[in-house]
C-alpha cells in the first residue's frame, strides 16, 4: 500500500519559448507541405523526435543531407554565421529557430569582439549553443566547471558572457573571480531569465513537498541543477528521463506530498505522465484510484502558456480560466 496522496508540478515548466518556437515552425512548415529537417535534434527528448518524424519532419546533422529547395529549421541554439551562408548557397530554405535570447547573445559577442575585448564565455565545450557563439567570437576563452577558471588570463580589457542555461550562481561567482584579472571588465549578463525562473519555481515548489522527481535528459545541464537546488533546499530528489523510470515504489515509501519539476526540453505533458505514473505506483488506495484525474488536476495548475508545450492550435487543448488569468492544457 502506498503513501503519497498529492503530486504538485511546479509553475513555468515544461518546455522554454525558444525550444517551443523551434518546434512549432518546423510543424508549420511540414504542415505546408514542404520537406523539412532540422539541423541536429531541434530538442533532446525522444517522444518529441518521433512525433515531428511521424510528421515528416527529419533531423540531419549536416546540410549535406539536405536536398536543395528543401527547408531547413535552425534549433534554438543557433549556428555559426558560416553555417547560416552555407545554407543559402546551397539554396536551401533556412527557417531561423534560434531563441531570441540567443540571438541577443551573438549580438553582444559581435560588439565585444569590435571593441577589442578579451573574451570569456561560460559554457559547456561543444554544447550547441557554444558552438555556434565561438562563430561570432573564434577566440574566446570558454571555461564551465570552477578547474577550468585558472587558465583564465590576466588582461587589461576582458569581457564575461554566458551560455543562456548557465547557473546564475556560478556566473556571479566567476565574475567576482575576473575581478581581479583584469582592469577593465565588462560583464553581460546573458543567462536567460526563463532559466532563472524555472530555478525559482523549482526551489518553491521543493520546499513544499517530500520528495521531488527532476525530469530530463541524463546530460542536461539545466535538469542537473534543478537537481541540485532541490538538495539545497533540503529536499530529496529524484532524476529521471521518463515516467518509465519510474519501476520502484520503495522510492516513495513514506512520502505524503511529491513534487514534479522539468528541464527546458521537457514536454509539459510528460510531467503529467510522470505525476500519474508516481500516484499510480506509489499512491494511498484513493489517490491511486483516481491517479490520472490528479495528475490532470495538477497540471491545470502549473501548465501557464509561458510555460505551454506548444503555441499552435490543437483541437484537443483544454483551457482553464480563472483570476490568474488563462491556463491551458
Amino acid at each position: 500500500m502506498g503513501t503519497v496522496r498529492q503530486v504538485t508540478i511546479a509553475r513555468r515548466t515544461g518546455f522554454c519559448y525558444g525550444v517551443r518556437e523551434a518546434i512549432d515552425k518546423a510543424k508549420e512548415a511540414a504542415a505546408a507541405g514542404k520537406t523539412t529537417h532540422t539541423l541536429g535534434q531541434v530538442v533532446h527528448n525522444e517522444g518529441v523526435i518521433t512525433e515531428l518524424q511521424a510528421q515528416g519532419i527529419r533531423t540531419v546533422e549536416a546540410l549535406d543531407d539536405v536536398q536543395e529547395g528543401a527547408a531547413v529549421v535552425i534549433r534554438a541554439h543557433g549556428v555559426r554565421p558560416e553555417v547560416m551562408e552555407r545554407a543559402e548557397e546551397r539554396g536551401l530554405e533556412v527557417i531561423d529557430g534560434t531563441c531570441t535570447w540567443v540571438i541577443q547573445e551573438q549580438r553582444e559577442l559581435v560588439r565585444l569582439v569590435e571593441e577589442g575585448y578579451t573574451i570569456v564565455l561560460l559554457g559547456t565545450p561543444r554544447h550547441p549553443e557554444v558552438v555556434g557563439l565561438l562563430g561570432f567570437a573564434p577566440e574566446a576563452i570558454v571555461v564551465d566547471e570552477e578547474e577550468d577558471w585558472e587558465r583564465i588570463p590576466r588582461r587589461k580589457k576582458m569581457a564575461l558572457i554566458s551560455q543562456s542555461t548557465q547557473p546564475p550562481w556560478k556566473f556571479e561567482k566567476l565574475a567576482a573571480l575576473m575581478v581581479g584579472r583584469s582592469h577593465e571588465l565588462k560583464i553581460v549578463n546573458t543567462v536567460c531569465p526563463v532559466t532563472i525562473r524555472r530555478q525559482e519555481d523549482t526551489l518553491e515548489a521543493a520546499r513544499d513537498v517530500d520528495l521531488m522527481v527532476v525530469v530530463g535528459g541524463r546530460n542536461s545541464a539545466n535538469t542537473k541543477e534543478l537537481t541540485r537546488l532541490c538538495g539545497i533546499a533540503g529536499t530529496p530528489a529524484v532524476q529521471i528521463e521518463s515516467p518509465a523510470d519510474l519501476d520502484d515504489a520503495g522510492v516513495f515509501d513514506g512520502v505524503a506530498v511529491v513534487g514534479v519539476t522539468g528541464g527546458t526540453s521537457t514536454p509539459i505533458e510528460d510531467l503529467q505522465h510522470v505525476a500519474e505514473r508516481i500516484l499510480a505506483l506509489a499512491g494511498t488506495p484513493e489517490a491511486a484510484a483516481s491517479a490520472r484525474e490528479l495528475a490532470r488536476a495538477a497540471l491545470a495548475v502549473a501548465a501557464t502558456p509561458a510555460g505551454r508545450t506548444t503555441s499552435l492550435p490543437s483541437p484537443g487543448r483544454v483551457t482553464f480560466v480563472h483570476a490568474a488569468g488563462e491556463r491551458t492544457a
